[in-house]
């Protein structure tokens, strides 16, 4: 049985759940723990925008809009077929900066190509470009075909 972990970072965007998913099947094939991880950033504004119009969003708020959509996310995914030894982290801090500290102990880490900010016309995004670039374990950065499939 292998421990070390296989890391992988969603955001909710279509990148994310592919990469999920492909992250997913390679821990199910090496034995691995598949650790979740959704970052809270000054970026993710988006998430403001599934609260009430009321309401300013607190961070309790802002993390339990996060856990839903994870399980989303998951749900994408894997449908009622998760992977064993599944365990999802909620994380306040720049995405890439927490990505690149999940790295040290974990054997791959796997993002989507691009994720809900930036432009569009970008073939990586800048935190998929950052965790290549300075992640403590391989990366893996995953795109995908017309069907949403991992390629």
């Amino acid at each position: 049985m292998n421990d070390q972990r296989i890391v992988v970072g969603v955001d909710g965007s279509e990148y994310s759940t592919a990469a999920l998913r492909l992250a997913g099947r390679m821990a199910t094939s090496l034995d691995a723990p598949l650790h979740l991880v959704t970052c809270l950033g000054s970026s993710d504004f988006f998430l403001a925008s599934h609260l009430p119009e009321d309401s300013s969003a607190s961070a309790t708020e802002l993390e339990e809009t996060a856990k839903v959509q994870v399980e989303q996310a998951l749900d994408r995914a894997f449908g009622d077929a998760r992977p064993g030894r599944l365990t999802r982290d909620v994380k306040f801090g720049a995405p890439a900066k927490v990505l690149i500290e999940e790295s040290q102990d974990a054997q791959m880490l796997v993002v989507g190509r691009r994720g809900r900010g930036g432009f569009v016309s970008q073939v990586i995004g800048s935190v998929s470009g950052a965790c290549a670039a300075h992640a403590h374990c391989p990366v893996l950065v995953v795109g995908q075909d017309p069907n949403g499939q991992p390629v």
